[in-house]
């Protein structure tokens, strides 16, 4: 019993430090030199004559990042409710993968793992954690957004090819071309100057065509994107704080019905 109990003293002490500021400060810190060292490592006249510095800067980070992930699991009581959170899956699999493509040959796949580590920035951080938690929930609600915008898309591109297919082959030249040109302009990148402009030189009445495009896609079907996903943050915000409100509210609510039926 004096085991038992000195272990789950020990777990709970384990889990203490692990959830502590300081512990997920160092972390992010350890996160933010591992991202700079991949910076670093762009610079080809840095990096060559200071490969071995940067595998073993490498390495020490990896055994840093796999004995957090160690101690996390730990921490959980019991171990396996660890891998019931995506986050946690996430660093996970990020950590064990840097040790499964260890070698020469997967040279390019570790640079890859090492720019991974950055995003682990998000499941430390809780605030960005809950703000992508909201993004994924927007994706059902956008499938209709996205359809919508597809078959606005898809007869702006099959109207810009028939009429200024032959007045600007690279923009309008086929149905292809024209997606891309009609996205270039959809993002306001030079749509005026770089595009309309020498079609309204040969097509006057080319102009209609493309600022009803401009505010049909940017100020209409843009701006139900942002409004959808500004909703479901609010919805993600409001459940959280429900979720952490709720015991209260209920011993409240369990207090006044008491009053009640004591009156």
């Amino acid at each position: 019993m004096k085991e038992s109990s000195q272990r789950r003293t020990w777990r709970d002490k384990l889990a203490v430090l692990v959830e502590s500021p300081i512990f997920i400060n160092t972390i992010m810190i350890i996160i933010l030199i591992n991202a700079a060292l991949v910076g670093i490592e762009t610079y080809p006249d840095v990096y060559q004559g200071n490969q071995n510095w940067f595998y073993i800067a490498d390495r020490i980070l990896l055994w840093i990042f796999t004995v957090e992930i160690v101690l996390r699991i730990i921490a959980f009581k019991p171990s396996y409710r660890f891998f019931k959170s995506p986050w946690n899956w996430f660093d996970f699999l990020i950590v064990f993968a840097g040790h499964v493509f260890a070698g020469a040959h997967f040279v390019t796949v570790l640079r890859i793992l090492r720019v991974l580590r950055v995003l682990r920035a998000i499941s430390i951080i809780p605030s960005l954690k809950r703000l992508v938690d909201a993004l994924l929930l927007t994706i059902p609600s956008l499938g209709n957004i996205m359809f919508l915008m597809s078959i606005f898309f898809y007869i702006y591109a099959v109207i810009g090819t028939m009429l200024y297919q032959d007045i600007e082959p690279e923009y309008f030249g086929n149905l292809q071309l024209t997606l891309l040109t009609l996205f270039q302009v959809v993002t306001l990148e030079s749509w005026a100057s770089g595009v309309m402009r020498p079609v309204l030189e040969q097509a006057p009445m080319s102009w209609f065509y493309f600022v009803s495009f401009v505010l049909i896609g940017t100020f209409i079907i843009f701006n139900l994107f942002i409004g959808v996903i500004v909703s479901n943050v609010e919805k993600a915000d409001n459940m959280e704080k429900e979720a952490a409100d709720g015991p209260e509210v209920t011993t409240k609510n369990c207090r006044k019905k008491y009053r009640n039926s004591n009156s």
